[in-house]
């Protein structure tokens, strides 16, 4: 059985369509999400809307990222803060809480922390960016060690994780495979493709993964951010045809 894992869609529809089309061209049965649907993206309503309508569906299952926490609970007075340590991310989150409706923030404050799952019994545990923090960052080249304190509890084959918007993995001394899916919407690597974790699941519980890349318009997608009127957003919109940096000043 094939199933995707995709993560941090930030509200970029023209990435996500593409993706979804790689993944029913893979015939994948099952659709799991990490979380980060739509903060600082070219549509974020759209996004939350559509995916919403996924999950109502039985089409996807979805876990809450920590930007979605941010749009459905961040104070104003964490708005402010944000603001002045990362200008762009705060008036991205100030200019998202304006426009996304209460009904979608009450779905996106709802949305489960963390979520365990059986497929033809391998074990998957879903996080956004570790199992016992949501901003915690599982990066490429991390020491083994500090992986496994993160996973520390879990009792699963497979871990998947996002956030950090780069993909890598990890095989523990505890047998257990970690996956970070890198990002559908915001690539924070020097392929601005979007990125997705397909894995086939066998029926003796062996399975493989594989990071898939899928190109999709981001001229498009970057000409429709840069005319949100948040301020920043034009180079949040650069950053989709070149990502350079997580976080542009």
């Amino acid at each position: 059985m094939k199933i995707a894992v995709i993560s941090d869609i930030h509200g970029n529809m023209q990435a996500l369509e593409a993706v979804l089309k790689d993944i029913e061209k893979e015939k994948c049965e099952k659709l799991f999400c990490l979380g980060d649907l739509a903060m600082s993206g070219p549509q974020p309503v759209e996004t939350i809307t559509f995916l919403k309508k996924m999950i109502d569906e039985g089409k996807l299952i979805s876990i809450q990222g920590n930007t979605d926490e941010m749009i459905c609970c961040a104070t104003p007075k964490q708005v402010e803060y944000l603001k002045e340590i990362n200008p762009v991310m705060g008036y991205a989150l100030e200019n998202d809480q304006e426009i996304i409706p209460d009904e979608l923030k009450k779905f996106l404050a709802n949305l489960e922390k963390t979520k365990e799952l059986e497929v033809l019994g391998v074990k998957i545990f879903l996080a956004h960016g570790s199992p016992r923090k949501n901003n915690e960052n599982i990066m490429p080249d991390l020491p083994l060690n500090q992986v496994e304190e993160m996973i520390a509890g879990v009792d699963a084959d497979i871990i998947f994780v996002g956030h950090t918007h780069i993909p890598c993995g990890y095989q523990t001394n505890t047998k257990q495979t970690v996956v970070n899916t890198g990002s559908v919407g915001r690539p924070f690597t020097s392929n601005a493709k979007s990125c997705y974790a397909l894995v086939d699941i066998f029926e003796d519980k062996t399975f493989e993964v594989e990071h898939r890349f899928v190109g999709y318009d981001n001229k498009k997608a970057a000409e429709i951010l840069s005319k949100r009127t948040y301020e920043g957003a034009d180079k949040l919109a650069k950053m989709l045809i070149n990502p350079t940096e997580r976080y542009p000043r």
